[in-house]
């Protein structure tokens, strides 16, 4: 091939003539970026340090220095410069472009054919061939230019003077360039004058923004208390002076300083004089100082949280407040233990909450503690509120007097631990006499206590304060005294809460105590619920307890019913309501009667409900019971190796021991006659034996041989049996984890035969009755529980009744104690109600 001439060229690039100007031009682009690099950036460089005034603060030799320096800068990049760049021609702007098209048409455009120039056909295909490079061509795009440096720049120089530059213009000015000039000989007259430069800083708290003085005409200013005054001067020393009456320094400048910081304290004025000169009367923004006040008598809840409610405000916010309670000696009452001088303590400081987020120029809170177990609960207290500001100024509420608030204890035993207690951290003095009271209050234990470790609890520290008491007593011996009489007092006043029966009765005298004693309406209201509650749990044990009751005929069961006492749930509620509305109106003595006849009620329907159960049994009603003691047993040894197995990841714990204080040696064995009890002395795996002996014992009693249901229970029990067997080699083979599994299966497993079971019983007593489903009677109409619900053939709950057990009531049952260990487990919920969840768990 040969080329051709220029204009046949031309002609045929016409239709890329625009992506090749545009490739050139990037071309162009790529070779100056790519030589004037280091020359911009030298520039950059020297423009930001004037820029940000780096000649005011160095001596003139480092400012000759550095103009040299940057100086040689210049001429070596700019000669780089030279070097480096070469205008592109349009030759290597043609190829560049060509090399991005596919099969490089431009290049084939430009070609002519030089064989078969003659032949027609040759020609018909040269001119397709071109027409076709010609489309591709008309295709073309300019191919991006190349800026990249980065080979030649390794450090990337380039874009810290970018960075540098991008600051001088934020915080520079374009202005201090010419500054340089009045550094050199004769460059005084130069310059265009002397110049300044002020700035007013508002403190941070108050969110105003910094002031340039510079765009502020002269006239009054306003500015904040503590503002900060900066000025700088340039130019020829003496040309400008500053002068200001709002500091109150006595340090004071020369007022040709060229830079001078102060604040402003007062009213005054500043002045800039010389050319360009301005001056302003400077008016002062007070900070006033924060304001808090007490909005109410303090309250307090039944168990001793006190609830102080308060307003703060302050014109820029408060930043922090607390309240400050001090004993009121003057006003306490000095008998008994508090006769001699107390010890010396600190005073109580508390911080008072602040909104977290929002607005602190003005807001409401609640300080909420609970000071039950400090020395002074319960006692006069003065108690002062103060609130700070960001500009550490204090305000301060008058002292105010109260009670502070402390728990009550209304079980007498209970409220003369706490009040030793008190006269042992009054002083330690007292110790003696505390011992004395103590023991004369416990000389007849049986009488006043309900358990007898509490009994022992309490002689134990009788003795303690009788020794501390003859050798010394110590400020860490005071403490922990201190806090054994508060837990002693605590059981002494709750008891024992795991048997409904008595936690009823527990909630009915500490309501009948608080309404004798005066108490407050809060806390007789939390005592209310309390009793609410109890009354819930203890109805449900009764209708438990009926459940596994089973009559032997349907005569007897009715005579009974009808000598029995029908209370309903809707009953006990409006007695309830009624002692409430009672306690409302004020009428205690009315109020006590009602729940002495309510107490009454609840009485007489455990009497009648322990009658019911004395009739005699069928072997159907023998055996369920049987298998439910079983089932108990079963679950005590299951905890017991549970305990173990904890014990041998905790080995510096107490080892067995159980929950509330048992011996883990004894199991909850049921009452069986004469059957050896599995709860006995003996290993855990000797105990495990004697269950799977009894279980056995229990299957060849079962009755219901032939029937479907019967033939699921024994088969039920067979699993029950297989299973406590791997259990017991497991706890022999010291394998506790496979044997809380193989138990946890039993338990399982007897489940399914007690249902099993109960299902054969209800078989047998329907085709014993055949007419009672379809016809009620009057028996059937009296056939309920002692809480008045209807019961169905086999003595459990009715199947339409709102308690009725159906096939999901035991998942049910699951789902409940899942809730219920999930809700007690949520912090954001008040302590009272998490430790009722967690008694709810430690029975069921």
């Amino acid at each position: 091939m040969t080329s051709f001439s220029r204009t046949d060229a031309q002609r045929k690039l016409n239709i890329v003539r625009w992506p090749l100007r545009l490739t050139w031009l990037g071309m162009c682009a790529e070779a100056l970026v790519q030589s004037l690099w280091p020359l911009m950036s030298v520039c950059l460089f020297a423009l930001a340090a004037l820029m940000l005034g780096l000649q005011d603060h160095v001596a003139i030799e480092a400012v000759w220095a550095m103009t040299v320096a940057f100086g040689l800068g210049m001429l070596g990049t700019f000669g780089y410069a030279l070097m480096r760049f070469r205008l592109p021609t349009r030759a290597q702007a043609i190829a560049r472009l060509d090399a991005s098209l596919a099969g490089r048409p431009l290049q084939a455009l430009l070609d002519t054919q030089t064989i078969g120039a003659t032949d027609a056909a040759s020609m018909a295909v040269w001119r397709a061939h071109q027409a076709r490079m010609a489309d591709r061509a008309a295709d073309a795009s300019a191919v991006p230019a190349d800026l990249r440096v980065s080979s030649r720049d390794p450090y990337a120089l380039r874009y810290l003077a970018v960075l540098v530059f991008g600051i001088a213009l934020l915080f520079g000015s374009i202005w201090r360039v010419g500054s340089v000039g009045d550094m050199a000989p004769g460059g005084a007259a130069l310059a265009t004058g002397p110049v300044w430069e002020g700035w007013a800083e508002s403190p941070r708290y108050t969110g105003r923004p910094t002031i340039y003085l510079n765009d502020i005409p002269e006239g009054p200013l306003n500015v904040p208390v503590g503002s900060l005054i900066t000025v700088r001067l340039y130019g020829e020393i003496g040309a400008l002076t500053l002068s200001e009456t709002v500091s109150g320094r006595t340090d004071v400048p020369p007022a040709s300083d060229p830079a001078q910081d102060f604040s402003v304290i007062h009213d005054g004025t500043i002045s800039i004089g010389g050319a360009g000169g301005r001056s302003w009367q400077v008016m002062v923004i007070a900070d006033t100082p924060p304001q808090i006040a007490v909005l109410d008598d303090p309250t307090a809840s039944a168990f001793g949280e006190m609830t102080l409610p308060f307003e703060a405000q302050d014109d820029y916010g408060v930043e922090a407040g607390e309240a400050r309670f001090v004993l009121d000696l003057a006003a306490v009452p000095r008998r008994h233990g508090l006769m001699i001088d107390p010890e010396t303590r600190p005073d109580l400081i508390v911080p008072l909450p602040t909104p977290i987020a929002g607005n602190r120029q003005a807001f409401e809170e609640n300080l909420i503690e609970d000071f039950s177990e400090h020395p002074w609960a319960n006692l006069p207290v003065l108690v002062r509120l103060s609130a700070l500001d960001a500009a550490e100024q204090e305000a301060q509420t008058a002292p105010r007097a109260m009670v502070l608030p402390g728990r009550r204890f209304f079980d007498p035993v209970a409220a003369a631990v706490i009040e030793q207690r008190r006269d042992l951290l009054w002083a330690r003095a007292n110790g003696g006499r505390i011992g004395e009271i103590l023991r004369a209050i416990s000389y007849l234990p049986q009488e006043i206590f309900r358990k007898e470790t509490d009994a022992l609890r309490l002689r134990k520290l009788i003795q303690q304060l009788e020794t501390f008491a003859k050798y010394g007593l110590s400020d860490e011996m005071q403490e922990d005294l201190a806090q054994e009489m508060w837990e002693l007092a605590l059981i002494l006043e709750e008891g024992d809460l795991a048997d409904a029966a008595e936690r009823l009765r527990r909630a009915q005298d500490r309501l009948n105590e608080a309404m004798e004693n005066g108490a407050s309406d809060e806390e007789i209201a939390e005592l209310m619920r309390e009793l609410r509650r109890a009354t819930e749990d203890y109805m449900q044990q009764m209708a438990r307890q009926a459940e596994r009751q089973r009559q032997e005929n349907d005569d007897n069961f009715g005579a009974q019913n009808e000598n029995s006492m029908i209370l309903s749930q809707d009953d006990l509620q409006r007695m309830m309501d009624r002692i409430q509305e009672l306690m409302e109106q004020g009428r205690m003595a009315e109020a006590q009667q009602a729940l002495q006849e309510l107490q009454e009620l609840m009485e007489n329907m455990q009497m009648a409900q322990g009658q019911q159960g004395q009739g005699s049994q069928s072997p159907g009603q023998q055996a369920m019971e049987g298998l439910s003691e079983t089932l108990r047993d079963q679950q005590g040894l299951s905890d017991q190796a549970f305990r173990d197995l904890q014990d041998q990841f905790n080995p510096n714990g107490q080892p067995g021991e159980g929950q509330n204080g048992q011996d883990p040696g004894q199991g909850q064995s049921g009452q069986n006659g004469d059957t050896p009890q599995p709860g006995g002395e003996g290993s855990i795996a000797d105990r495990q034996q004697a269950l799977r002996d009894e279980l056995g014992r229990q299957q060849g009693n079962l009755p219901g041989a032939g029937t479907p249901e019967g033939d699921a229970a024994r088969d039920a029990l067979d699993r029950a049996g297989r299973a406590m067997d791997g259990a017991e080699d497991a706890l022999r083979n010291d394998d506790l984890a496979g044997a809380i599994d193989e138990q946890s299966q039993a338990m399982e497993a007897l489940r399914e035969g007690m249902r099993a079971l109960g299902e054969m019983m209800a078989e047998q007593q329907q085709n014993q009755q055949p007419g009672q489903g379809a016809q009620p009677s009057e028996g059937r109409a009296t056939n309920r529980d002692p809480l008045g619900r209807e019961q169905g053939d086999s003595g459990q709950d009715g199947d339409t009744g709102p308690l009725a057990l159906n096939d999901d009531a035991y998942g049910r049952a699951r789902e409940l104690l899942d809730e219920i260990r999930r809700r007690s487990g949520e912090t954001v919920r008040p302590e009272q109600e998490r430790n009722y969840l967690k008694r709810l768990l430690d029975r069921f």
